[in-house]
């Protein structure tokens, strides 16, 4: 099976191209009626300098392309804003630009619309061959189609029955024959209509065939049903396809797959080169291997493998120089980003050429591409090339050794070569040993003794990254070719070379033992600043806390002084009696008689509100007005300080556990300017592996992380600018827990196709002056110590659990020494030889339960260890 031509794919483009004008026709024939009474003048200034500034942009888009004609973006706004001038000509022009540098995408569809456009033209001379001649390229192209190539055959077939004549009845039966010999889905229902069709039967020829036909097309409709619920572009199941016919070794089918799959995904480079290798290797049908290779340099003109690929595959199948040469002048203006793609590409050419010259007949000067002629020019141009990257664009010169080596092999010209070797040392290779060996071994193929001497004399001399394989190379060149005296003289330059590198490593060893050091010692003294400074806080801690507990002494001695009574003590009187416990809590905000009766609390039906402002007045009230729409409640606990100020947080319990699912729907409601946190009441001692972050944390495809938005965007902007790249299902900012906003936002889309449209369309736009970036939503994990109930230290947390929420009380404090307390944690969890783990060990309870008593010995050893 071929693929269309060039001439076909250029008629299906002027096809687009007159629906193309009819469309702009009408386009202009609208704009003329809606014309209505004249506009006001402040309309028509405004309008004005609408035309400036997109006249504007379609010159900078014109001047762009003309920079690199390969930018398919810059093509296709150019498109839209000439269609939206109304610039009729240009848009034409530009138009016919695109078509030339990027190909209609082939399909069973365009096929079918242009038969049927062909079947107007009937009527003229020669009009119903015309359309036979494009029916039957057509199911040539794709009537192997599976799905889609059974409405090309029924369209080819109802052309045919329209025309009613007796050879047209015999056309129809070849047509039948030839569809039911292809496997194509719903077969069966052509078989059955062939069948009532036919006057005679159906012959037992179609019948084998189309038996063989149905059992192909049963191995392949997995193939198909998956290809049928994947969403595009499918590339997955498509490259499953593709092998599986591989193995069946059918070429037509395994093109049209290949066809198939590049329709929907013709922007994949693998693709292109899995089928252009596949056509080179194993069709070699000329027309049909450039075509291919022309169509994938047109889809993906970035890569340079393609181009190389191109330009093997034209000399291969015998393609004029000319050709040649144009393929590898585009190759070089599509704009390639590394350096290393120019000079892969400018080797292929140059090996190339130096492939079409007959060196035996001294034919050493031919045209190149009108600049002019003469081998060397051939070879200076890549380093020019190369130069425009600086020294990354060749840095080991593979151009110029390549040239080198045909001076000496094929032009017999050694100082030419050694000029070019020359010039190579001197661009920073002279410091590799591998480089003075290539040159000596040139040397040692076309040159002389004494310049093999002279390379690796000075080998040994400039080498810095393994002089000893080039003093080992020297005395074995001795050994073999030189003279006493050229020995002794090498044995002497090597152990000299050898002896100046070993004492450089010595000293570069010593300098980085002292950097290690300096290191180290720079560390421990910041341990050592950090471990004081903390020390110092402590004691300044316990200093203020005496001075605040002595204070409240105070206090609390003068009030029950003034507040004594001014009477004698009634009988029976004791001083410290149950009546002095209102006096000392006057002071204290009121607490809910509810806190006094924990067994009152359910935390099944609570809820924990967070991030409140600490300036909110009255928040029971507030809260209970804002949440009584969730359902009925039970009582509020708003939390105080030992002051009276309200801290920001306080728990809110429903009389029905269903309330509290609507009163998180309420979490990060804005209240008096900060996002109000409502998260479900757990106690974090029972359950530690709690989590409330409630957003994802791993790739999401269908959601995209947007940065860099300026802080006044508005969620209805933000959805606004997004619903035109698809549907949008959530618009979400993140803030600070102030309210404030960070500039970032998740939009989530109703797939994964849309939102890779969106990062292609959104990313880089420039929103209010800021420049936003746009990629597939993927959070970095949360630490350990992100994670909520993990944000206090394994030491706090274990106190917790052995003293209560509210830590060790003061009449717990313990008067041994820190550095002496037992390790309570396993000794499993411990870093094995560690300091802890003996100090574990040493201390760890004897077999009855009771832990050994502790020698001097045993505390001397801890403080050591400490």
């Amino acid at each position: 099976m071929a693929a269309p031509g060039n001439a076909e794919q250029t008629q299906l483009q002027d096809m687009e191209e007159d629906e193309a004008g009819v469309e702009e026709r009408e386009m202009e024939s609208d704009e003329e009626e809606g014309m209505g009474v004249e506009n006001s003048d402040d309309e028509e200034d405004e309008s004005s300098e609408d035309e400036k500034e997109n006249e504007a942009e379609i010159q900078r888009l014109e001047e762009q392309l003309s920079i690199n004609a390969f930018d398919y973006n810059c093509h296709v706004d150019l498109i839209k804003l000439l269609k939206h001038e109304g610039e009729l000509f240009r848009l034409r022009k530009a138009r016919q630009k695109m078509s030339e540098l990027f190909p209609l995408t082939e399909g069973p569809e365009i096929w079918l619309e242009y038969a049927q456009y062909s079947i107007g033209g009937m009527g003229s001379p020669g009009g119903i061959d015309k359309v036979r001649s494009i029916f039957e390229r057509a199911v040539t192209a794709v009537g192997l189609h599976m799905t889609k190539g059974q409405t090309l055959w029924e369209a080819y077939r109802e052309f045919e029955n329209a025309l009613l004549s007796t050879l047209q009845l015999e056309r129809i039966h070849t047509l039948f024959r030839r569809q039911l010999a292809v496997p194509l889905m719903e077969m069966e229902t052509t078989y059955a209509e062939y069948e009532e069709w036919s006057e005679n039967g159906v012959p037992e020829t179609v019948v084998h065939q189309y038996k063989k036909a149905l059992q192909q097309m049963q191995k392949c409709k997995s193939y198909e049903e998956a290809l049928l619920v994947a969403e595009p572009p499918k590339l997955a199941e498509y490259q499953a396809y593709i092998e599986f016919e591989l193995k069946e070794g059918d070429p037509p089918r395994i093109q049209i797959t290949f066809e198939r799959a590049l329709a929907e995904n013709c922007l994949v480079p693998d693709m292109w080169t899995k089928y252009t290798t596949y056509l080179d290797r194993q069709l070699k049908i000329k027309d049909l291997v450039l075509s291919t290779h022309e169509r994938a340099v047109r889809n993906c003109p970035w890569t340079m493998s393609l181009w190389k690929s191109y330009l093997l595959a034209l000399e291969r199948h015998g393609s004029d120089h000319h050709t040649v040469s144009d393929v590898f002048e585009k190759a070089l203006n599509a704009g390639f980003i590394q350096a290393t793609d120019y000079v892969e590409i400018w080797q292929a050419y140059l090996d190339y050429l130096r492939r079409r010259v007959d060196f035996s007949k001294g034919e050493l000067h031919f045209l190149y591409s009108g600049r002019s002629s003469g081998l060397v020019l051939v070879f200076t141009l890549p380093s020019c090339v190369s130069a425009g990257f600086g020294e990354s664009g060749d840095p080991s010169c593979v151009i110029m050794q390549i040239w080198a080596r045909i001076e000496a092999r094929h032009c017999k010209n050694m100082q030419k070569a050694r000029e070019l070797w020359d010039s190579i040392m001197t661009k920073g290779n002279a410091k590799y040993a591998n480089m003075w060996l290539e040159y000596y071994n040139l040397e040692r193929a076309y040159g002389d003794t004494a310049h093999c001497r002279k390379a690796l004399h000075r080998a040994v001399q400039c080498s810095s990254d393994y002089p000893e394989h080039a003093c080992e190379v020297l005395l074995t060149f001795e050994r073999v070719e030189g003279t006493l005296e050229d020995w002794d003289t090498a044995v002497q330059k090597t152990e000299t070379r050898l002896n100046r590198v070993n004492e450089q490593r010595a000293k570069a060893a010593e300098r980085g033992a002292t950097q290690v050091r300096q290191e180290e010692e720079r560390v421990e003294q910041r341990r050592k600043a950090k471990a004081d400074k903390k020390s110092q806080k402590k004691v300044q801690k316990g200093r203020a806390g005496e001075k605040r507990k002595a204070g409240r002494d105070d206090d609390q001695d003068e009030w029950n002084k003034d507040s004594a009574p001014k009477r004698n003590a009634p009988p029976g009187y004791k001083p410290g009696g149950g009546t002095k416990k209102p006096q000392q809590e006057a002071g204290l905000p009121p607490r809910n008689q509810n806190d006094e009766k924990p067994e009152l609390r359910d935390d099944t039906s609570s809820v924990f509100i967070s991030n409140l402002a600490y300036t909110m007045e009255e928040p029971e009230a507030k809260l209970k007005a804002l949440f009584e729409t969730c359902g009925p409640i039970k009582q509020i606990r708003p939390v105080f300080s030992n002051k009276g100020s309200f801290k920001g947080y306080c728990y809110l319990q429903f009389e029905s556990l269903v309330s509290v699912s609507e009163a998180l729907k309420l979490d990060r409601r804005e209240v008096e300017g900060r996002p109000m946190f409502v998260s479900p009441c757990v106690d974090k001692s029972k359950n530690p592996d709690f989590k409330v972050f409630k957003y994802n944390t791993s790739l999401e495809k269908h959601k995209i992380f947007i940065s860099g938005l300026p802080f006044s965007i508005t969620k209805e902007q933000l959805e606004e600018m997004c619903k035109n790249h698809g549907s949008v299902r959530e618009v979400r900012l993140v803030t600070y827990r102030s309210g404030k906003p960070k500039g970032l936002a998740y939009v989530e889309f109703a797939d994964e196709a849309q939102a890779s449209q969106a990062v292609l369309k959104l990313d880089g736009m420039d929103v209010e002056g800021c420049k936003i970036s746009v990629a597939i939503s993927n959070p970095p994990r949360r630490s350990m110590m992100d994670k909520p109930g993990s944000s206090r230290p394994a030491a706090d947390m274990m106190s917790r659990q052995v003293y209560g929420a509210r830590g060790k009380g003061r009449t717990q404090l313990s008067l041994l020494p820190r550095s002496l307390h037992r390790q309570t944690a396993p000794v499993g969890k411990v870093e094995n030889g560690t300091a802890a783990e003996r100090a574990t060990a040493s201390t760890a309870p004897n077999a009855a339960g009771e832990s050994r008593s502790l020698s001097n010995a045993d505390f001397a050893k801890m403080l050591l260890n400490k």
